[in-house]
């Protein structure tokens, strides 16, 4: 029997799973590695240590299950955004270590581009805020700061990357330096509305064009893993930003379907179809996968601490021992006693883009317990989704009737039911949450036909939970009023620090 496998690499992990004709998961492997934070506010990770963690999580699920690399008919691609690598073209070595999604080094370098009055025309051509969320200022940053670089850079002598990029030119040995629609449209380099990488933009950010990779669409072949690695010789067929790779594991392939992934970050992604359109609200419009080999848009809401804030329980707290704790530590309380969490470590993304916002926990009283703090920490994720809701439904006339729900965190019962009662609307959450790597799969077995067609995968797949809101309105007014009065209050904090 033939499988496909997907790579999921992560902001905090790499797992590796291998996908059955049904969608089901026969086999899967992850490996943490670790996150370096030089400086306030800088998130780092070593390019090799994504590297090494990638492909021994997939010859890993591969000696678990018994399958063999000719028994793959697909490698599927799906990766943490924005984050950027540069390396030599020669060597193969990084110039620097990867700059992570969630760096805010570049603050000061947005925030003065806003000033000069850059915003509108990059809205215009990427539908994106000038934000350091994205790659184009860690680009840059690294040419300005890492000794010989630029020059370098301007000579043809290096190439930037995001994950999908360095990963697919050490699984080809070099042949391949390629990025999809979804990933070059985080870059902030990318004109969406024109499909290609635009000088203007590469000139503001003073980025030479020779760094840059060849686009090509998220589901088709683009080579074959070099046989050196143990993985020959399995075709590469899909990529996709993890987050568009979510969108299609759901298949949301029409306008007004939406999906949120709960992981390190919170993700909300709505397809709007194939015209451009720009948020009058704050909110991004990005690529998504197109099989149509169109492009195809969504309105979509980031929020950059989400299933992290467990993370931060666990390993800076101590409140718990495993993330899996978490559900059983809060459910001990009735509800957090007044206590609010806004999980502001990186800054506050959508709506509110505030670079300079810091983590806030409020509320607390000598009666408060590690529960109640556990508990608000959960329930910040749910107010972020609202709030991104909210700016959504303000957006279009398609308001939200239900939210489908998958990554880590929406395995949580208590989470998912607190979401569907804030929302007032039901949770949907399919058997198989895998689904940004289950997104990846799809795009590659769609592309060397191991599926037939989104139809064909749709008849296989099993029934959804549902989580149907049970709380009175008025309650969760009450609670959505504390919220956002917590939020104001996290605001502009490092305004005067440089970071």
């Amino acid at each position: 029997m033939p499988y496909v496998l997907s790579l999921d690499q992560g902001t905090t992990s790499s797992r590796a799973i291998l996908f059955g004709q049904s969608g089901e998961i026969v086999a899967r492997s992850q490996k943490e590695f670790q996150q370096i934070y030089p400086n306030p506010g800088w998130v780092e990770h070593d390019p090799y240590d994504i590297l090494t963690s990638q492909l021994s999580s997939a010859l890993e699920a591969l000696t678990r299950s018994g399958i063999r690399p000719r028994d793959i008919d697909a490698l599927g691609i799906t990766n943490q955004r924005e984050t950027v690598i540069v390396w030599d073209r020669e060597t193969n070595k990084p110039v620097y270590n990867a700059i992570v999604w969630q760096d805010r080094r570049t603050a000061s370098t947005c925030q003065q581009l806003v000033k000069d009055g850059a915003e509108d025309m990059v809205r215009s051509k990427t539908g994106l805020l000038i934000d350091p969320y994205f790659s184009a200022s860690k680009i840059a940053w690294i040419l300005d700061n890492i000794s010989g670089t630029r020059e370098r850079a301007e000579a043809g002598k290096l190439a930037f990357g995001t994950v999908d990029s360095w990963l697919i030119w050490n699984l080809t040995s070099g042949k391949k330096h390629v990025t999809d629609y979804t990933n070059a449209s985080r870059t902030m380099l990318f004109n969406i509305v024109e499909g290609k990488w635009d000088d203007e933009l590469l000139r503001l950010f003073k980025i030479p064009v020779q760094m840059m990779p060849e686009v090509v669409w998220s589901s088709g072949e683009v080579g074959e893993v070099t046989t050196t690695l143990g993985l020959s010789p399995i075709r590469i067929g899909g990529i996709a930003g993890d987050q568009q790779a979510a969108l299609f594991g759901q298949l949301c392939i029409n306008p007004g379907d939406a999906k949120n992934t709960y992981g390190t970050g919170c993700f909300l992604l709505q397809n709007i179809g194939e015209t451009f359109i720009e948020s009058k609200h704050r909110l991004i419009t990005t690529l998504i996968c197109s099989l149509n080999r169109r492009l195809e848009y969504a309105f979509e809401g980031s929020i950059f601490i989400g299933g992290a804030v467990v993370q931060w329980l666990r390993d800076n707290l101590k409140l718990i021992r495993a993330s899996s704790d978490v559900e059983a530590l809060a459910q001990s309380v009735e509800d957090s006693a007044g206590v609010v969490l806004v999980p502001a470590f990186v800054g506050l993304g959508a709506p509110h883009w505030d670079a300079h916002a810091s983590g806030l926990l409020i509320g607390l009283r000598r009666s408060t317990q590690p529960a109640h703090i556990a508990r608000a920490a959960l329930e910040s994720i749910a107010f972020q989704i609202a709030d991104v809701i909210d700016a959504m439904n303000s957006e279009s006339d398609n308001k939200f009737t239900e939210l489908r729900v998958d990554g880590g965190a929406a395995v949580n019962d208590m989470l998912m039911q607190f979401q569907a009662d804030l929302l007032g609307i039901p949770v949907l959450r399919p058997a198989v949450t895998e689904t940004t790597a289950l997104g990846a799969a799809y795009l590659a077995g769609l592309a060397v036909g191991f599926w037939e067609s989104p139809k064909h995968i749709w008849s296989n797949r099993k029934n959804d939970t549902c989580f149907a809101p049970k709380v009175d309105r008025n309650q969760v007014t009450t609670l959505r009023q504390r919220w956002q009065n917590a939020v104001e209050r996290s605001k502009h904090w490092t305004q005067d620090e440089i970071i």
